[in-house]
């Protein structure tokens, strides 16, 4: 009987080999769409505050998108994506037939869903037989921004970006005070760096007054005397065809530190104007330039395509 156990996970395997490659073509335009997320750059983007031990529970098994570390041998959907997993999937799937009780997964649970610590063989399986839900030593990560299962890592950090600009917006009532909502990155951790670079502006002008500078009064003084001249820089320079995918707020950030560089070896009186075409034509790529890296990003695409399927 063992034997027919055998022949039917080695089958459930095939289906789960094939189902992956099909899983990979249709995916061939948006890649990132069918990756696996790695709770190692999901913790990077949350920076979670601190764990705290759940126990035993019954996760729903479409909840779990990711793994700590085996990441790249399955796909979102948890599809075997090596040859080398069929020894150790096989027994897992042969449990399942001959009804052999396996120990319960090890999950890291953020923003509401899940993430392998142990057990990645066992949520594949799961996964396959359409099993709706699997026991799970739970760990949480504290996380403020809840995540939904079929997130990309981009999507991820659309949302994180989006978090941390409508808590900025709300504590420091930025909007109100400056009449501009167009305060936008492609990063996370950039709201912190605009606070900062605002308590600086405001200590600095403290140095002239005889009271003491409100927030408010610093934002607004902020957002006129400093940021805005470095944006009309950015819009007279026409920076931002030069960095595609960049917004006005991210050239801030980089020019100021671009500047601060350049103040420090020729001197405090080096223009802001002068910085921000010196760094556009350090750093920025022409239109030429970017027809050329377009046409080899899609070509090396295509050929590494071709390539694994070929390897099929």
């Amino acid at each position: 009987m063992s034997g027919w156990y055998e022949s039917m996970a080695e089958e459930d395997f095939a289906r789960a080999r094939t189902r992956e490659l099909l899983s990979r073509i249709s995916s061939l335009l948006d890649p990132e769409r069918n990756r696996l997320l790695s709770l190692e750059e999901v913790i990077a983007v949350l920076k979670p505050a601190g764990e705290t031990y759940v126990g035993m529970k019954a996760v729903e098994v479409d909840r779990i998108v990711g793994s700590e570390g085996r990441y790249r041998d399955f796909n979102r959907h948890f599809l075997p994506r090596r040859e080398h997993l069929r020894s150790r999937w096989v027994s897992v799937d042969m449990a399942h037939y001959e009804d052999v009780p396996l120990p319960p997964v090890r999950l890291y649970e953020i923003g509401g869903v899940y993430f392998v610590r142990d057990g990645n063989h066992r949520i594949s399986v799961a996964k396959l037989r359409g099993q709706s839900s699997i026991d799970a030593e739970v760990t949480s990560l504290d996380a403020e921004v809840p995540l939904k299962p079929g997130m990309t890592l981009e999507e991820l950090k659309g949302e994180v970006i989006g978090y941390e600009k409508r808590r900025f917006y709300e504590r420091t009532k930025f909007g109100e005070l400056t009449g501009d909502d167009s305060l936008d990155f492609t990063s996370p951790g950039r709201y912190d760096e605009i606070l900062e670079h605002i308590l600086v502006h405001k200590y600095y002008v403290n140095q002239s007054l005889t009271r003491e500078l409100s927030l408010g009064e610093a934002i607004w003084s902020w957002h006129e005397n400093v940021y805005w001249p470095i944006i009309l820089a950015i819009q007279e320079e026409g920076l931002l065809s030069r960095f595609p995918g960049r917004t006005p707020s991210d050239l801030y950030v980089f020019i100021v530190k671009h500047w601060d560089e350049l103040k420090r070896k020729y001197g405090l009186e080096y223009p802001i104007s002068d910085a921000a075409r010196d760094f556009g034509e350090r750093y920025g790529t022409t239109r030429a330039r970017r027809l050329v890296e377009r046409a080899g990003a899609v070509l090396r695409f295509a050929l590494g395509r071709v390539r694994k399927l070929m390897r099929w």
